[in-house]
């Protein structure tokens, strides 16, 4: 997204860019932007990790705090306010990674051949959580170009509506109480999001989450983060299913790990400073 936009002369030299994210994009455009010399601005949720909050900061991120990420239409989103500020500061840039056809560019030019690659034509099934939409939709939509029977499975927590979206063509007519899981599930329909790409959406439970992170690190050492361990959640879901494709060699794309959740996910680990691996 940013090199296009410096390419296209819509990120000028001096410009702030600026972005609504749950953290882990924000981080990411924070460390691109210190590279490049560009300060950032990221509107983030008054519930954003605070190991999250404290990387932006070290990244020298200004940051906005927010009431939710209901989307555009909520004039305490993010999302809007974020918005709100890009269009009222001409010296910004706004990333706007829920609309950004770049965001989905990036993982069909360079994610989805990785994975292709490195399965050696061979993966059978693909799972990742849905955010913005754009990992999964541009990875499904390259991996189908090569083979499209390969099955490509998208996670998000209860009381998203992504899962209807997909299967009604338009957003439920009530919405309920979603299950809050770090940088997964929408109550609005991001631009990036393909749900043509996908062929199932799977729903899991904050709880659910939480155990299989903890089971996780017991049997394996390793801290995952918020999204991946629902990541994890969703494949035994689909693996109990009834499925016309069984799996044979399956990638799962794990967005994040544990240390930006310690205070949420792992609190008691935390107060042993536990030791533990990065993924």
């Amino acid at each position: 997204m940013i090199q296009q936009a410096i390419k296209s002369g819509k990120l000028k030299p001096g410009y702030t860019i600026v972005e609504a994210s749950s953290g882990n994009t924000g981080i990411g455009i924070a460390q691109i932007a210190q590279q490049l010399g560009y300060p950032c601005c990221i509107f983030v949720t008054k519930d954003c990790a605070r190991e999250k909050l404290a990387l932006l900061r070290q990244l020298g991120a200004q940051i906005f705090i927010c009431d939710n990420s209901n989307g555009i239409d909520d004039l305490l989103s993010s999302q809007f306010q974020a918005a709100h500020y890009a269009a009222n500061n001409p010296s910004c840039f706004f990333t706007d990674q829920y609309n950004n056809p770049q965001n989905p560019l990036a993982h069909y030019l360079t994610t989805g051949p990785e994975i292709w690659d490195q399965s050696h034509g061979k993966v059978s099934h693909f799972f990742a959580g849905i955010g913005t939409g754009g990992t999964i939709s541009g990875i499904g939509q390259y991996l189908k170009s090569k083979n499209n029977t390969i099955q490509i499975c998208g996670i998000e927590p209860h009381g998203s509506i992504l899962q209807y979206y997909k299967e009604h063509g338009s957003a439920p007519p009530k919405t309920s109480t979603m299950d809050k899981i770090d940088g997964i599930g929408r109550r609005f329909i991001p631009g990036t999001f393909a749900p043509n790409h996908i062929d199932n959406i799977l729903q899991v439970s904050r709880q659910e989450t939480i155990s299989c992170a903890h089971d996780y690190y017991e049997a394996t050492g390793t801290l995952l983060g918020f999204s991946s361990a629902a990541v994890l959640v969703g494949l035994e879901q689909y693996l109990q299913q009834d499925n016309p494709h069984p799996p044979q060699d399956m990638v799962l794309l794990f967005a994040d790990y544990g240390d930006r959740y310690l205070n949420s996910l792992y609190p008691s680990l935390k107060e042993k400073q536990v030791q533990y691996d990065k993924l």
